[in-house]
């Protein structure tokens, strides 16, 4: 594994210096076209006679992981430190818009979907069951802008939609897995089995996980208080808030409760109270170490993704299901923000062009895909794995480097905002 590991994170090294050299794309967004280019070279030299090399670059990528890689490694990691770098206060303020958004736009995304990819499976010839769509849809419908927060820094986007988007992805991450492990539970084929299946018990699955993952957040966000603020020391300082979040994650799996919302409640305790439990002087110290984190472990996770076209065997039906999907997908999101949109707009008093840049700028990432390949091994499985990894590659190519106009636009109307 370490073998594997250095291997992943030397090719990612080079995949990035040469995007920051040539092609000067938003570095996730590079990076993933870089790593699923490189992808395919490999498959042209296996055509052309080099078996050896894609079959070496697939028992690479085998041996990681992606599923333990990023749902059992990094998400934590990436979780806390999103919730770290923003605003807590001003998150508050925007608490209602955030949590609408979060929840109501990730279910309807889910069932809209779901109902379309039965639909889209069925016209190709691919009979997949509804409950495996809507599987489909709950894995899909979180949002990973991690690319386009960098674009819309660049761009300065008035705080307050910074703030909407970073805060919707975070909760929407956390959101989207709880519903993916009810329908999964509600299937048969989660750790709960078919004893879920009822209306109550995937209610009672879905307050245990959310609701639970809030409180435990809490819980080890007052800790993290406590221990923090008696201390001055930043290697000690950063040391705690690393156990804080890979201890947290594993006590939060073993409770049965969201890891991922807990990490998040987390992260934003600490960084409202940033300013009393670090000093001036340690406080830089403890934020550029989880902004390097987070920077890194965000370029190396989008390199997998990239890379990780090695492993997916596709078919024609599969592809052109995938594009129809994508189509869905988009379609999907808009209808699942302006839904919800339409009641916090005129109370918040966001512009014309918010709704719009949440849609277009709602990137697929690799929560989709590491929920994808930890499904069990079915004939519906590939079909699944195909749609997963054409979504988040248009998401990420297309949708990632054509954001930038419709940010101008955004921040155009939202100039009258401070």
């Amino acid at each position: 594994m370490l073998t594997a590991f250095a291997t992943l994170l030397c090719v990612t090294a080079f995949l990035a210096f040469l995007n920051e050299r040539l092609f000067k794309f938003p570095t996730t967004v590079g990076v993933t076209l870089a790593g699923a280019l490189a992808s395919i070279l490999l498959i042209a030299l296996d055509a052309l006679g080099f078996p050896g090399l894609r079959g070496w670059a697939s028992q690479v990528l085998s041996t990681l992981n992606f599923t333990n890689f990023v749902l059992n490694g990094i998400l934590s990691i990436l979780l806390f430190a999103g919730a770290l770098s923003l605003d807590a206060g001003q998150m508050l303020r925007q608490r209602t818009s955030i949590l609408v958004l979060a929840v109501f736009s990730t279910l309807i995304s889910t069932f809209l979907i779901g109902f379309a990819a039965y639909g889209a499976f069925a016209l190709v010839g691919l009979g997949v069951p509804l409950l495996w769509c809507l599987l489909f849809g709950a894995l899909i419908s979180p949002t990973d802008p991690v690319a386009v927060l960098d674009l819309l820094k660049r761009a300065q986007v008035p705080k307050r939609i910074e703030t909407l988007i970073a805060g919707e992805s975070l909760f929407n991450d956390g959101v989207g897995v709880v519903i993916f492990l009810v329908v999964a539970s509600i299937a048969g084929i989660g750790g709960q089995g078919h004893a879920e299946a009822s209306a109550l018990g995937a209610l009672n699955l879905f307050v245990r996980e959310a609701l639970g993952g809030l409180a435990f957040g809490g819980l080890l966000g007052g800790l993290g208080y406590l221990m923090l603020r008696e201390i001055e020391q930043h290697a000690v300082e950063v040391l705690i808030t690393l156990a804080l979040v890979v201890g947290g994650y594993v006590a939060a799996t073993t409770l049965g409760v969201s890891g991922p919302l807990a990490m998040v409640v987390a992260g934003l305790i600490v960084s409202a109270s940033r300013h009393v439990v670090f000093e001036r002087a340690t406080l830089g110290h403890v934020e550029g170490f989880w902004e390097t984190t987070d920077q890194v472990l965000n370029i190396l996770l989008f390199a997998f993704i990239g890379l990780d076209v090695l492993l997916t065997r596709t078919t024609g039906p599969q592809i052109i299901a995938g594009a129809l999907l994508v189509a869905a997908s988009l379609l999907a999101r808009w209808v699942s923000v302006i839904v919800p949109f339409a009641f916090v707009r005129r109370r918040d008093g966001y512009g014309a062009y918010t709704a719009r840049l949440l849609t277009w700028g709602g990137l697929r990432g690799g929560i989709a895909i590491s929920l994808v390949l930890g499904l069990p091994e079915t004939p519906y499985r590939t079909h699944l794995v195909t749609a997963t990894y054409i979504v988040v590659l248009f998401s990420i190519a297309v949708q990632g480097l054509t954001i930038m106009p419709l940010v101008h636009k955004a921040t155009q109307a939202n100039r009258q905002e401070p």
